[in-house]
């Protein structure tokens, strides 16, 4: 670590971090809207430098107040996964108490990444689980009152109304990384009943498959049929394109959302991936 320098990134750094991203394979890359290199920029993004090579990076910008994603870590071949993480954290840690602490929080689909975090302090609060639907038969139901329409630019603010009284801070959306999702879209739609907007999904798709990447329905109004009613015209849409697959992730203790998949015709995969965190207290 003698000739080793934790520094911020800067934009100067793109080519050597696409490099480093490009040809190391020892990676976690969260999934995300954005490329790691479309976060420089950001606040919370370290890279690790050896005589002007920069050997390892290290991103988790906060898009959501008091959150902060794993979005990157990339290490070359001469550094140990423990040696170049604690040589970031060592410097991410402070940096985030410094501005006014955050939760740290990565899904790790890799087992040495898994170790690596368990070993660094992170909890393991949730685990995330996968769901695939592949052309089952299904019956359209009548939602009373809902009518499901295809999704407009416009619609943006009021999506990231929803989506923040869908979900606990952790999991929500900024209005920012909404917009990316609707640009990246297959297929998005929005729920609404006489009084507005109360619910949307997100569907992105290649080939034969589509991922229900996000699903929101107010929860004032769970229960009467909206989820239903999206899920439904997604449904529809696959059909109509010639995609048999439809994949779905949501957290194994999502109560609502797995009864609303299963009874929907979804199966579990077996794939399940966990959801590590760390609370960094603000610093005094």
């Amino acid at each position: 670590m003698i000739n080793a320098l934790v520094r911020p990134v800067d934009s100067k750094d793109h080519q050597q971090l696409s490099n480093l991203l490009f040809f190391e394979t020892r990676l976690h890359r969260h999934l995300d809207w954005r490329s790691p290199l479309e976060w420089l920029g950001a606040p919370f993004y370290w890279v690790l430098e050896e005589y002007g090579q920069i050997t390892a990076a290290l991103a988790c910008p906060v898009e959501i107040r008091g959150v902060a994603w794993v979005r990157v870590f990339v290490y070359a071949s001469h550094w140990s996964a423990e040696a170049a993480w604690n040589a970031l954290w060592s410097t991410a840690r402070p940096d985030i108490a410094c501005a006014g602490g955050a939760t740290v929080a990565a899904i790790a689909m890799q087992p040495w990444f898994q170790i690596l975090l368990a070993g660094s302090g992170f909890a393991n609060p949730q685990q995330i689980v996968m769901l695939e639907w592949r052309n089952r038969a299904w019956a359209a139901r009548e939602a009373h009152g809902i009518r499901v329409r295809r999704m407009l630019k416009s619609d943006l603010p009021e999506v990231e109304r929803i989506d923040a009284a869908s979900f606990d801070p952790l999991w929500q959306n900024s209005l920012e990384t909404l917009d990316r999702a609707f640009s990246q879209a297959f297929f998005a739609t929005v729920a609404e009943d006489r009084q507005g907007m109360v619910g949307y999904q997100i569907t992105t798709g290649h080939g034969q498959r589509a991922h229900l990447a996000r699903l929101a329905v107010h929860p004032s109004v769970q229960g009467r049929g909206a989820g239903t009613a999206l899920l439904g015209g997604v449904f529809s849409m696959l059909a109509q394109s010639g995609m048999s697959r439809l994949t779905v992730n949501t957290q194994r203790d999502n109560i609502n959302s797995l009864n609303l998949y299963q009874r929907m015709g979804f199966v579990r995969t077996g794939e399940q991936y966990p959801v590590y965190t760390f609370d960094v207290p603000a610093s005094v």
